[in-house]
């Protein structure tokens, strides 16, 4: 403990006086420092580097690279040249050098698949600032959305008021519009900022056809080369992230014009049944009028743009879920009817998310711009799995967590499983019961930081705080549990030394939960920090975890150290 102490004012005439605790290295820290370290209590480059292989799981460390870490750390242990001396290796752990999640990794995850291969970091109605009905339309959530990796922006495109331009605006609302090619161009300046495989944008068009053609020249003008136009209207399997990267894509229903047209034209080329009308033969069938062929190439013209086709067949679900050997296309549904779809018809999502994309969306109720469990759609295969991305709380988090993965780049390859059929042609049954494949040991030591990232009286006006951390995971219904450390009171180090272990039937599709919260026995308990981690992607070894507040954003130097063993 250091001497130095922290009051806090109870009434106008009484005072509290606390300790500052400085931070120590737990005893399991200590024990390790002892047992790989020679006798005068140094970690030299060799130590470390048997430290990094046996406990990090870190195989292919070199001792160039362990002098390197120690050059680095030098200042911490002024005295020992040769080494690590107990505080600096604590320092080393609890440092951002030691993540649970290495960034150097970066994307490595094969690219060169299907889109329908990948989850993709998707938005919804991506232009609103707040809630769903009197907030401002902007680009700014488009520009913030894209700055954290989202690849799929949402844009509902109305006429505007005088009916000859397009607005975007939730419609029915009191949302104020925001012009598309404001969006447009927004999104083309930050589309590649954060990762370089596609932006897909989804139109959801309520136009008329004069303005669908205008729309289908603003975004040829806006987009120009980085345009992805598909050489042919319908294609058998959709191109990969690879193939596509720096380019824009949309995805939208083809226009009814043009469907309209285009049964009218099938119709004409049937063989004719009987003769024609007594008036079709004496003066020859009527001439198309110029406006309808304008409108029909205008149509053409939007639809040439669209590479994702959208649209929900007549029918019920199962016409909806039927896969055409021939043709790809995209399927919406809401997060209600897919959690009524999946009691009867999971096998059937998972077979038709194997080639087709099917996107998820918020119910009509969530006013607030709030969000809903994205596990469901995510382990039957679902690739757009659309969230309000300006809102926050817990499943945000978890959308978060999950495009951590793959150097953040907002592509994830789906487990094989879900891509893979049986030799009967059977899929991956999500209902199924499975056995543990694996155990993820996760030990809690302490955290630090909330002393230099908030206001000393922040948390509690009369006394230091009392932190207690919950740690669980989010994944498949048997695999999802939240566990909780003891409450450590008034201390700005807490320091839990627990340890809880979760066992994983699906850990390609676990997502570790941690958050921090300061226990209050009069009110609601206080935020402390949350993070997310994708589990098939995490470090073994003590670990460095950095928290983040509500919104995602990351504290400066509030982190926990913890332990990840896989058993």
């Amino acid at each position: 403990m250091s001497k130095s102490k922290q009051t806090y004012s109870v009434c106008f005439c009484c005072r509290r006086r606390f300790k500052l605790a400085v931070s120590e290295a737990p005893p399991e820290i200590r024990d390790l420092f002892q047992r790989y370290s020679d006798e005068n209590g140094i970690m030299t480059a060799s130590h470390l580097r048997n430290f990094l292989v046996e406990v990090q799981r870190q195989e292919k460390t070199t001792e160039e690279e362990t002098q390197a870490i120690i050059d680095g750390h030098k200042h911490l242990s002024i005295f020992h040249r040769r080494g690590l001396n107990l505080e600096s290796f604590f320092k080393y752990l609890f440092s951002d050098d030691n993540p649970p999640l290495l960034p150097s990794r970066g994307v490595h995850q094969d690219m060169t698949l299907p889109l329908s291969h990948y989850y993709i970091h998707t938005g919804h109605n991506s232009y609103l600032t707040g809630n769903q009905l009197s907030s401002d339309c902007s680009d700014v959530p488009i520009i913030n959305a894209l700055q954290r990796g989202v690849r799929v922006i949402e844009l509902d495109i109305w006429p505007n008021a005088s009916k000859d331009n397009i607005d975007v605006l939730h419609g029915r609302t009191l949302t104020t519009p925001v012009a598309l090619i404001k969006c447009l161009k927004s999104i083309k300046e930050y589309a590649f900022v954060a990762s370089e495989y596609p932006v897909v944008i989804t139109l959801e068009d309520h136009l008329t056809p004069d303005l669908q053609a205008k729309v289908a020249e603003m975004v040829t003008q806006t987009f120009g080369d980085i345009l992805f136009c598909p050489t042919s209207e319908s294609i058998k399997e959709f191109p990969s992230p690879e193939s596509l990267k720096r380019r824009i894509i949309i995805s939208t229903k083809p226009p009814k014009e043009y469907l309209e047209a285009k049964e009218v034209k099938e119709k004409e080329e049937e063989p004719q049944k009987g003769k024609p009308s007594d008036d079709e033969e004496a003066w020859g069938k009527e001439v198309p009028s110029l406006r309808e062929k304008s409108r029909q190439d205008a149509s053409a013209e939007y639809r040439r743009l669209i590479a994702i086709h959208a649209g929900k067949p007549k029918g019920g679900l199962e016409e909806c879920l039927k896969v055409d050997p021939d043709k790809v296309r995209r399927l919406s549904l809401s997060e209600l009817q897919l959690e009524k779809a999946v009691v009867t018809h999971g096998k059937e999502i998972v077979r038709f998310t194997q080639r087709n994309i099917l996107r998820v969306y918020p119910k009509g109720t969530r006013i607030t711009s709030s969000n809903y469990n994205p596990l469901i759609g995510w382990m039957h295969g679902a690739q757009m799995v659309a969230f309000n991305m300006q809102g926050f709380g817990r499943s945000l988090w978890l959308m978060h967590g999950m495009f951590k993965a793959n150097g953040g780049c907002g592509y994830v390859k789906k487990p094989d499983f879900l891509l893979k059929t049986g030799p009967n042609n059977e899929v991956f049954d999500p209902k199924a019961s499975l056995p543990v494949k694996t155990t993820l040991k996760v030990t809690v030591y302490m955290g630090e930081g909330w002393y230099h990232d908030f206001k000393h009286t922040h948390f509690d006006q009369f006394s230091p705080p009392d932190f207690y951390a919950r740690v669980g995971i989010a994944g498949v219904p048997s695999d999802t549990n939240m566990k909780k450390t003891k409450t450590i009171e008034d201390s700005w180090l807490p320091s839990w030394n627990e340890v809880f272990e979760f066992p994983l039937t699906v850990p390609e599709l676990a997502l570790l939960r941690i958050e921090v919260h300061e226990y209050d026995m009069s009110e609601k308990d206080d935020f402390g920090g949350q993070t997310c981690l994708p589990v098939w992607e995490l470090r073994s070894g003590i670990r460095a975890v950095p928290l983040h507040s509500r919104k995602g954003d990351k504290y400066n130097n509030v982190k926990l150290l913890t332990r990840f063993e896989f058993i």
